[in-house]
């Protein structure tokens, strides 16, 4: 990247609801069982936020923690960009609810709805924001509540995802430091493989779509499996080609955690040994846009993630789409 400045991250926070949903709990609802789901997906529990949670509120609490790290005030961001598929609402944003929220008043404000790759799409499109001299001071979030949008009988969906927020502050740094580099793709032609059919324009809600579960998540999980193997592995070496790097340079691997043949598969392609890469799959499920900063805040508190450590995020998600984030940790 030809940055006038280099962009780091200077703040982390996350927040997931306080309720516990395990494998067990849901083999009381499905026809499933604890040993099939996590053999599967590596997968041991999630968290499910109640009826009267938001995206908007698991945003707001995360945000909050990220500005707390990054010691500024919220008065200083210039930006928010929130990565969703569950908003509050269709409009206003969520972005806009979660200024309100927080107080940024000096803030522009939208949300991204890129799936899972979400969370990394924010941090390219920020970081040039800032790159370029046009603001100082941006707050990402990866947010879902998917828990409503599920369709509780369908076990090959219900058991997979959960509900959560991570955010970060990303600001100027030292030259060379912070993001390096960054790929992002989309095949628009494979998009019908993980979709919410109706809810939109082309099939606004009516007692039919409401009857046929169309306000569900819908997935073909074998083709996305394929697809997500095939999409990591390209977006990081497409990250470190850009900037002129090797797979040895890798110190630590954040990947999107929607499944541990996937993580595994994707450590192997990479070259990464398992004690370099993070895995909270087991605690949370997939949390879709939420994933990568949940764990990267988690892996950066645990001090796992050193300053000049260079460390590697990748994702995969619905559109289909995939990015990648190569970054020299500034903190």
């Amino acid at each position: 990247m030809n940055n006038l400045y280099s962009v780091g991250i200077t703040g982390l926070g996350s927040c997931v609801p306080d309720n516990v949903v395990t494998n067990d709990d849901l083999s009381k609802i499905v026809d499933t069982s604890d040993e099939w789901i996590k053999t599967r997906t590596g997968i041991r529990q999630r968290r499910i936020a109640d009826k009267n949670t938001a995206t908007s509120d698991l945003c707001t609490e995360a945000a909050k923690r990220a500005i707390k790290d990054a010691k500024i005030d919220s008065k200083d961001i210039d930006l928010i960009l929130i990565a969703t598929v569950t908003p509050d609402m269709a409009f206003p944003s969520t972005a806009c609810i979660v200024q309100k929220n927080i107080g940024a008043d000096n803030a522009a404000a939208f949300d991204i709805s890129v799936g899972c790759s979400g969370f990394l799409y924010g941090l390219a499109i920020g970081s040039n924001f800032i790159a370029t001299g046009a603001y100082k001071t941006v707050l990402v979030i990866g947010s879902e509540v998917l828990s409503k949008i599920l369709d509780w009988e369908d076990r090959s969906t219900c058991v997979l995802f959960g509900d959560g927020a991570g955010a970060c502050i990303l600001q100027r740094c030292e030259n060379g430091s912070g993001i390096l580099s960054y790929d992002l793709g989309a095949d628009g032609v494979s998009g019908h493989f993980l979709t919410q059919p109706a809810g939109g324009s082309r099939m606004p809600a009516s007692h039919e779509t409401i009857d046929e579960r169309l306000h569900y998540v819908h997935m073909d999980g074998g083709e996305v499996f394929k697809f997500a193997v095939r999409a990591m592995e390209r977006a990081s070496l497409e990250a470190l080609k850009k900037a002129n790097m090797n797979l040895e340079d890798i110190d630590f691997l954040v990947p999107h955690q929607a499944n541990i043949r996937i993580i595994n598969s994707a450590a192997k392609r990479l070259k990464v040994p398992k004690e370099r890469v993070y895995v909270n799959l087991d605690k949370y499920g997939n949390v879709s846009s939420a994933s990568i900063p949940m764990a990267l805040d988690e892996a950066y508190h645990k001090d796992l993630i050193k300053k000049d450590d260079v460390v590697l995020l990748v994702a995969f998600g619905a559109g289909l789409t995939w990015a990648s984030v190569l970054l020299k940790w500034i903190k």
